[in-house]
C-alpha cells in the first residue's frame, strides 16, 4: 500500500477531528486527517507528520495526514483506508478463489467475502493505531460499529461460515492487540465473545515507512 506523493510536515494543532493545522515548509497549512479516533498519544504539537496530496478536484484541503512519528520514535500510519487496501493486496496472495469487498451480511457490510473451493470466509478488519510498552490497543474511541461487525462475525460462524476479525497492526514492532477496556468495555466483552465462538483472531504485522504500509505477518 504505496502513496504516490508524501511530505514531512510539523504538527501544531488539531481543531477538531477531520483537520489539523501543520507547517509546511515554513507556511501554516490546514490539512484532513484521515482518521476520526482521538490519536491523542501521537498528534502532539512539534511531532513529525507526513502528507499525501491525492489531487482529488473540489477538495477543500491539499492534503491528508496520514503518518506521525510518536515520541518513542515509532513511526505510525493513521491513514483509517490503509489497513483495508493493504489486506485486499495481502489476500490476492492467499490463494483464495473469489475476494469481494464491502460485502452485505445481515445487517452490516463485512469488509471482505473470501471463497476457496466449496469454503466461505468473512473477515472484518480494523486497523490498530494505538500502542502502549509495546502492545497495540483497540479501539482508541468508543466504536458501536466495531461491536456490532463482531456480532455479525459470531453469527457467520454459527451459520458455516470461517470467520475472521483482523487487526492490521499500523506501526513496526507490535505484534499483538488488546481490547481498550478502558475506553469501550463493551468492544472488549464482544471480542472474548468471539473468541469463545470460534472466529479467528488475526494480529496483522506490518512495516511502516512514511510512504507506504506493508502487511509482513
Amino acid at each position: 500500500m504505496i502513496y504516490d506523493n508524501i511530505y514531512r510536515a510539523t504538527f501544531l494543532k488539531r481543531p477538531n477531528r477531520f483537520v489539523a493545522e501543520v507547517d509546511l515548509d515554513g507556511h501554516r497549512e490546514t490539512v484532513h486527517v484521515k482518521n476520526t479516533g482521538r490519536c491523542r498519544e501521537l498528534l502532539i504539537p512539534g511531532c513529525e507528520v507526513w502528507l499525501t496530496a491525492p489531487g482529488t478536484p473540489g477538495r477543500k484541503t491539499k492534503y491528508d495526514l496520514v503518518a506521525v512519528r510518536k515520541g518513542n520514535g515509532i513511526l505510525f500510519n493513521i491513514d483509517s483506508q490503509a489497513p483495508n487496501r493493504a489486506v485486499k493486496e495481502w489476500l490476492a496472495t492467499q490463494n483464495y478463489d473469489i475476494i469481494v469487498s464491502e460485502y452485505t451480511y445481515g445487517d452490516s457490510r463485512i469488509d471482505f467475502y473470501m471463497e476457496r473451493k466449496a469454503e466461505k470466509y468473512l473477515m472484518e478488519v480494523k486497523g490498530c493505531t494505538q500502542e502502549k510498552d509495546g502492545v497495540g490497543y483497540f479501539p482508541d474511541a468508543p466504536t458501536t460499529r466495531g461491536v456490532k461487525h463482531i456480532r455479525e462475525l459470531i453469527r457467520a460462524k454459527e451459520n458455516g461460515y470461517h470467520a475472521a476479525l483482523a487487526f492490521v497492526i499500523q506501526m513496526d514492532g507490535v505484534t499483538e492487540v488488546r481490547a481498550n477496556v478502558e475506553t469501550h468495555p463493551e468492544f472488549g466483552a464482544a471480542l472474548d465473545d468471539a473468541r469463545k465462538a470460534g472466529v479467528e483472531i488475526l494480529f496483522l504485522k506490518c512495516h511502516v515507512e512514511p510512504d507506504r504500509l506493508l502487511i509482513v505477518a
